[in-house]
């Protein structure tokens, strides 16, 4: 399948996971958090899609939250499915993006080495 391609669906799942995840349509209080999707990575046969998603909060909320959407994955999925058209859904997997928070620290060690 063509980059572009993929390009295209990679930026179109993005928007509806997005509209998904800010309507909080699967309901659950848990997701509460401002969850932001930092990046997508689809495979080439368009089966699967890796989704980092990043938001505030320590280890024990990150662990959480994506425990709950991998366990949502199969209904997001079908979700999509209405939203989108492709011959088949792609099977969902999420995991956290720690790169804000790295971010911060390599910012805040940088700082300190300049008084």
């Amino acid at each position: 399948m063509s980059e572009i391609r993929i390009k295209k669906i990679e930026s179109l799942l993005t928007e509806k996971l997005s509209e998904i995840l800010i309507k909080n349509e699967l309901k659950d209080p848990r997701l509460e958090e401002f969850i932001t999707i930092s990046k997508l990575i689809i495979s080439k046969d368009l089966k699967l899609v890796k989704v980092y998603i990043s938001f505030m909060g320590d280890e024990e909320v990150h662990t959480t939250i994506v425990k709950v959407l991998n366990n949502a994955a199969g209904f997001i999925q079908g979700l999509l499915g209405k939203r989108i058209r492709l011959k088949h859904t792609p099977k969902l997997v999420f995991y956290t993006d720690h790169s804000i928070e790295e971010g911060f620290e390599i910012t805040k060690k940088i700082k300190g080495l300049f008084p």
